[in-house]
Parts: structure tokens; sequence; C-alpha cells
């Protein structure tokens, strides 16, 4: 890990600005609060200025959504490995210049989107209303006609299929002592009857209350004109909408070109608003500012070099305080160092814990390769990392740090392929055989794993051995170099003379040698003073694991829960037959693949469905297990291994940086040391 050193700063005010954007370029320093009550310093609160920030950001981010929507780019499958785009100082400050434009554009692209999506909506509602007027197109009176001066009209709906002459009958019955009236159907639409009643006004109660009776609908669509002129409104209202989308579309369209700005102008605020979320965190007095944080030890020179060298500013470094809460930033060699991350998704080392990133490396690629155990996989996989990362030299960190881990994964996968003899599976063979009625196959360099399984089980165990106690080196490294020596003796020295005698014991019996099939045979004496060292550290174990306890009783029993933990290495140990189970797997798998692929005959078409069923089945099986050799790697890494030195708990060193939040831009940050 990189030493931290805590920096104090104080400079002019009126440098303020200059001072956090050379901080922020160069990305070295991570900002911390300053709780000072005096009056001479204060802090500013800038949350107005931020949501103008934030606003700006949003609306950018929207106005690139509608482009993105209306003028799709043209992109390819892997342009999200490519990264964020390079921006330089006098890139940022120039935009300076068109940011007050780019926003217009940015609310004028929003407005437009809302525009087309109103103009949409009216489409839809003129289409529902003229459906709605379908029925009555016969009609040549406006729909809301209620009569004339001495005449009342009914125009509407009852249920059902109705002719005139049963309409006519439904009316008079449920209005017998009305005056007369006359019916017309005009139309039907989803078993509902449309009708023009005409009758005397002073019967217009009368048989308004029987038609309720019967179930009358007047029609949704109401309007001053007949139906049919109403629809040819309506669909001309329809067009007019129409014509304003092509409109909107097409100008949105020539505001293609403002993409580039869009977002330049998205991760533009957003750096400022990062600036100014520092500003609020300061202490400053009238004419001054003070800040304060933490940067990497190596870049403290460089920093107080250039600082000073610009501006006149007073700046200290020191050590942290036992106390302080040091983020943590790790550091390795090439090797390493695409395995941090998987270190980070566990936790970040704690205080006084080393990283474990260089110990897990070597374990991690050794049984990643393993498991997966395919040398065309290995190659497949290696190739493909290697022309991904020299493709795409700007893709983010973390992603590069992912590829380059499968590259050396791919590496190992090789190396066991080949030791296993693993090329696609059996498909050598299988394809000599098929094809070319002949015995064509690549032996394995040390042994097949389908044909001696269990040779490769007692292989998977003593790697486990080796990795646990790997991990309790690593705990009794931390112990001593922390000066806890009794921890270091109590802890770890006593755990390797119990479980290292318990398995010099059990491998002693004949039993378990002729499980595994061991030819070699320990002497009865190495046996037995295995067995007597096993015991004394089972009773150091009981003495000393609940020696926190003053109380003797409670010692002891904490003691002999502790000495139950010896079933917990017996338990982690097996747990190493997962790479048995990994191994076996791809390799069954990509023989079945193989053998179907061969089903099909060796002429001409057997070998077209062949090549087809050989690349969908080894794609499924190489994508299937290069994902499960990868979780059960971690779980190997993060449970049998860290279980026995690592907790983790750290914090990750967070610098203030000009392209720690952008989404398109990476800024050209200044961290020379």
């Amino acid at each position: 890990m990189i030493q931290m050193k805590r920096v104090t700063l104080c400079a002019l005010r009126k440098n303020r600005k200059q001072v956090l954007e050379d901080l922020q370029r160069r990305g070295v320093v991570e900002i911390s609060d300053i709780d000072i009550k005096d009056g001479v310093f204060q802090k500013t609160d800038l949350s107005d200025s931020r949501a103008v920030f934030a606003k700006n950001v949003s609306a950018a981010r929207r106005a690139l959504e509608i482009l993105n929507r209306v003028v799709p780019q043209n992109q390819s499958m892997l342009a999200a490995l490519e990264g964020k785009k390079q921006l330089s100082a006098r890139q940022y400050e120039e935009f300076a210049q068109r940011h007050d434009e780019t926003v217009r554009a940015a609310e004028r692209l929003e407005a437009l989107d809302r525009s087309i999506a109103e103009s949409q909506s009216e489409i839809v509602r003129t289409e529902l209303e003229r459906e709605a007027l379908s029925p009555w197109m016969e009609t040549e009176v406006p729909l809301n006609f209620a009569g004339t001066k001495t005449t009342a009209a009914f125009i509407g709906s009852l249920p059902g299929a109705m002719t005139r002459e049963e309409l006519s009958v439904r009316v008079a019955q449920a209005a017998p002592q009305a005056g007369p009236f006359t019916a017309e159907v005009v139309g039907a639409a989803q078993d509902q009857t449309c009708f023009f009643l005409l009758c005397e006004k002073k019967d217009r109660e009368t048989y308004a209350a029987a038609l309720n009776a019967l179930g009358f609908a007047r029609p949704a669509a109401q309007s001053d004109r007949p139906p049919k002129q109403q629809a040819e409104a309506l669909q001309a209202a329809a067009e007019e909408h129409r014509q304003a989308i092509e409109r909107g579309e097409a100008e949105i369209k020539s505001l293609a070109d403002r993409r580039n700005d869009l977002e330049l102008l998205a991760d533009y605020d957003t750096i400022r608003s990062d600036k100014y979320e520092v500003i609020g965190r300061l202490a400053q007095s009238k004419r001054t500012f003070l800040l304060t944080g933490f940067v990497p030890a190596k870049k403290a020179a460089g920093l107080e070099a250039a600082l000073t060298g610009r501006y006149d500013l007073a700046i200290d470094f020191s050590d942290p305080d036992e106390k302080e809460d040091v983020p943590v930033l790790l550091k390795n060699n090439a090797f390493t160092t695409p395995v941090e991350d998987v270190v980070e998704s566990f936790s970040l080392p704690g205080k006084g814990e080393i990283d474990p990133t260089a110990i897990m490396a070597p374990f991690y690629y050794f049984l990643y390769g393993m498991m997966l155990g395919d040398a065309a996989y290995g190659i497949i996989m290696t190739l493909v990392t290697f022309l991904l990362m020299k493709k795409f030299p700007r893709m983010s960190p973390t992603m590069h740090k992912m590829l380059n881990m499968f590259f050396y994964c791919g590496i190992s996968t090789t190396f066991w392929g080949v030791m296993f003899g693993s090329y696609f599976g059996d498909v050598v063979d299988v394809v000599g055989s098929k094809f070319f009625h002949t015995s064509v196959s690549i032996p394995a360099l040390w042994f097949a794993p389908l044909n001696q399984p269990m040779r490769l089980l007692v292989f998977c165990l003593l790697v486990g051995v080796i990795h646990l106690f790997t991990g309790l080196g690593a705990g009794l490294y931390e112990a001593v170099h922390a000066g806890r020596y009794r921890d270091a003796l109590y802890d770890v020295v006593f755990w390797y003379l119990l479980v290292g005698g318990l398995i010099i014991m059990l491998l002693s019996s004949s039993m378990i040698r002729s499980m595994f099939g061991l030819s070699f045979v320990i002497p009865s004496p190495v046996a037995t003073g295995a067995g007597i060292v096993a015991a004394l550290a089972a009773a150091g174990i009981i003495l000393t694991g609940g020696r926190e306890s003053k109380n003797p009783v409670k010692r002891i029993m904490k003691g002999l829960y502790a000495l139950y933990n010896v079933t917990g290495y017996l338990s982690d140990m097996l747990s190493y037959s997962r790479l048995l189970a990994l191994g076996l797997a791809t390799g069954v798998i990509a023989s079945v693949v193989n053998k179907m692929a061969a089903m099909a005959g060796s002429g001409a078409v057997g070998a077209i469905v062949f090549i087809l069923i050989f690349i969908v089945g080894h794609t499924l099986n190489i994508a299937i297990n290069m994902l499960g050799a990868y979780v059960h790697t971690n779980r190997l890494q993060y449970v049998e291994f860290f279980g026995k030195f690592y907790s983790g708990g750290g914090r990750k060193f967070n610098p203030f940086s000009a392209s720690a939040h952008t989404q398109y831009y990476q800024f050209k940050e200044e961290n020379e040391s």
C-alpha cells in the first residue's frame, strides 16, 4: 500500500479558484472537512450554485438521450470499451465561452421533445375521437343536437343489437303514456345500437326517463358539427400534429452536431459542481482559505514544488495520527495489479493489515486456470483480452484491470490445458476418428483428469493445504510485524502444528493411502511424533483460545470452542475439491459437445453440422465455465484464504479529481511527481 501524508494548505482567497483547479487536474489530494469554530474562519454555503450546475447536467443528459433516440449513433458492440475522450486544459477553458449557448441548445432540445410528445398525444386523442364517431357517420346533424322549438331529440345508444322496429317497440313499452315519436337506427358499435329519436317537446322528460331506464348513453364525441365534418376536422388536426412532429424532429436532427458540446456540458458542470462542493468544505477568512486532506507520500514533494512555484501559500505535510481514518491506495506491480479489484470487492486493508493482493494473485491465476483447464479456451481468452486492451487503450481502469486479470487467467488456463491434454475437450481425437478415420491425439503433458479423477482430487487437496497455510503465514507475518509475538504463537503456530500434525496422521493411515492411491508410506515414529505435536498444539489452543477472559472456567470453555474450529479447517480443505468439480465439468461438457457435433456423419453435411454445433456448444461452454471459475475462485479467496488472516475494513482513497465523476471526458491530469 502507498503511504499517506496529511497535507495542510493555507493560501490567499483571491487564488482559491486557480489553486483548486490545479489540485483538481492533478487528482492527488483527498480533501477532508475542516471543523473550525472561531471568529476568523467560516464556511460558505454554495448549495444554490451547485443546484444550477446539477440542473445543467440533467438538461445536458436529457438532451443527449433525445438525440440518441432521434439521431442514434452507429456504435459497435465494443463501444463500451472505448473509454472517455481526452480533454485538455485548453479545451476546457475554451468551452467556457460556449457554455451558455450549449445550455440553451439543451433546453431547446427538451422543449422540442415536449412539443413532439404533446403532438403525439394529440394524434392519439384525435384518432380515438374519430373512432368514437364511426357509428354516427350517417347522421347529418351534430351529436349534441337537442331538438327544435317544438321537438326534442335524443342521440345516443342502447345496449344490445336491435332493428328499428325492435327499438321502437322497446321505447314504446318503456313510455306507454307518452305521445308519438320517431326513431332511426344509424349504426352499431360493440353490441350497442346507435339511434336518433325525435318526439314532441312536451314529452321530453318522459322519454328521457324511459331511455335512461333502458340504459341510454350519449355519444362520447360531442360537437356542434355533423359527425362527418367533425371527423374531417379531426383528421386535419392530426395531420397538423404529424407535420409539427416532422418539423420538431428535423430541428432535433439539425442540432445533432451539438452532441459533443452537450457531452462536454454534462462533464464541465459536473467538474464545477465538485469544485464548489470542495469550496463549501473549506475554512475561509476574508483574505485566506485553509485546506486539509491526504496525499500519497511520493506525490508530496512534486505537489509542494508545483504549488509554491505558482502561488503565494503555505503548505505542510505530516504523518497521520493513529486515530485518523486514513484512506487506502493500493500499489502493486503489473502482474498483481489486475486482481486489486477482487480485493476491493471484498474490502480494502484495515489498519495494521497487509495488502493481500501480491500474495493472492499467483493463487488466483493458478486456481482459475485449474478450474477451466482447457488449452484452446485459454488461448482464446489470452488473445481476445490482449487484442481488446491494445485496441482500446483508453478504456476505464476498472475494465482494463478486469481484462488484464482474464489475460493472466487465460495463460494459466492454457498451461493447465496442456498439462491435462485438453484442447476443446477431446476434439482432436473426435475429428481424427470421424473425418480422417485415424487415431490422432495430443497426449497430456501430465495426466488426463477424466481418466484419473482421484489423482486430480489429491492434487487439489494439496493445493488447498498450501493455500490455507500461506494464509496462516500471512497472519503470522502481520502479528510479528506488529510485535504481537504471543498472538503469533497462539493463533498461528499452534494451528500450524495442529493441522499439520493431523494431516500427517491421516496420511499414515492405510485406509487413506488406499482411498487416494498414495504410494508413499509415512514411518510409524513420524506419525506418532505428529500425533504428539498435534495433541500439544490442541492443548495450547484450549489454554490460550479464550485468553481475553479472566475467569479460568470461561477461558477453558472458549478455548475448547476455538479448538472446535479444526472442523472448519477440514471443510475448508474439502472446499478445494471444487477445483476437481469445475475442471471435470469443463472437460465433460466439451466432450459431450464434440460427440453431439459428430453425430451427423462424416460427409460434407456432417462437417457443416459439426462446425455449427462445435461453435455454439463451445461458446456456451467457455462462457458458462469462465463465469463459474471466476465465482468459485473468488469464493476460495474470500472464505478460505482471507478467513485465515484478513478482515479488511479500509476506506478507498478518493482524490479531488477532474475526472472522478465525469461520464464522457477524461481530463489530462497534471499529476506528475
